[in-house]
């Protein structure tokens, strides 16, 4: 479900826009194992191209969620405090990489980012605007 339309890889527009309630999807980073059977949206260019929190911003003004899953490794990265400001009023669920890696094999798609740092992985679960 869309809040708003500023995005414009084609794939990962749809993907959005047809996500429904509860729906998880995942923003990686380039290190991130892609399940079998997982949609993956590749948008790395470069080694930080784009980045993990460009991305998020994107999805973040994009789609409608509830919350967002994090590994709890997350906190110990620098990209972290810009992360949590960007996610204020949503609730933020930790649980372990290797967790995080098991969920990711449910998700709608997988977007990966050139982001080259450890653990800079989040699954937005979709919401519903009312």
């Amino acid at each position: 479900m869309l809040r708003s339309v500023s995005i414009l890889n084609p794939q990962l527009l749809a993907t959005l826009a047809g996500a429904g309630h509860t729906d998880l999807i995942v923003v990686a980073d380039s290190g991130l194992p892609i399940p079998r059977g997982v949609e993956l949206i590749d948008l790395s260019l470069l080694p930080g191209v784009p980045s993990f929190l460009q991305v998020v911003d994107a999805v973040r003004e994009s789609l409608v969620f509830e919350s967002v899953v994090l590994a709890s490794e997350t906190r110990d990265q620098a990209l972290f405090g810009d992360l949590s400001q960007r996610l204020g009023g949503h609730q933020l669920h930790f649980v372990t990489h290797e967790e995080f890696k098991q969920r990711s094999a449910r998700a709608l798609a997988i977007v990966r980012t050139g982001e080259q740092t450890p653990y800079a992985n989040i699954g937005f679960i979709a919401s519903v605007p009312f």
